[in-house]
């Protein structure tokens, strides 16, 4: 007993050690979400200061579009942005925006000063949708098909090479089926 005494702490330290270890073997961007292949959840949000229509759950039916949640507040949101700006341009899938905890008119003075990727935008400023989401942060992007499931979850910010590796294909796939 004296021996198990001693050899505790080191013990425990050493599986304290192997489960850090496993955990920094992990890809942080690969947060699993339960949602993959289910009906996006039912919402209908109202629009950001300065648009007429708001965004539910029933605009992301019948073509292929991106959902991406995003906030005045997210560094990371203005690094992926001119990505975004990019794939609106292009014409190739729809981009939706949800603006994520943004006081009155932060998310509006936001896209005016650097640009409007969004068909349409609604403005969750409690957070209710991104829960029912599962987003743990922005900006989160989900690729969303024609029945209006969820077939993807990025995590991040959108950039050139995740674009043309990963959603790109994706949705090229998705629109022949």
């Amino acid at each position: 007993m004296r021996r198990f005494a001693l050899f505790a702490p080191l013990l425990a330290f050493a599986l304290i050690g192997a489960v850090f270890a496993i955990g920094l073997t992990r890809d942080p961007a690969r947060i699993p979400s339960a949602l993959i292949d289910r009906p996006l959840p039912d919402f209908a949000l109202p629009p950001i200061e300065g648009r007429t229509e708001g965004l539910s759950s029933e605009d992301l039916k019948g073509e292929v579009s991106l959902l991406n949640v995003f906030g005045s507040w997210c560094a990371s949101c203005l690094i992926e942005h001119p990505t975004l700006m990019e794939i609106a341009r292009s014409g190739d899938v729809a981009v939706y925006g949800l603006n994520w905890k943004d006081r009155p008119g932060d998310g509006a003075a936001w896209l005016a000063r650097h640009g409007d990727p969004y068909a349409r935008i609604g403005d969750d400023p409690r957070g209710h949708v991104v829960v029912a989401l599962g987003v743990t942060g922005a900006p989160e992007t989900f690729v969303i098909d024609k029945e209006g499931r969820v077939r993807y979850k990025h995590v991040g910010p959108i950039t050139p090479e995740v674009w043309r590796r990963t959603l790109a294909p994706l949705i090229e796939e998705l629109k022949r089926t």
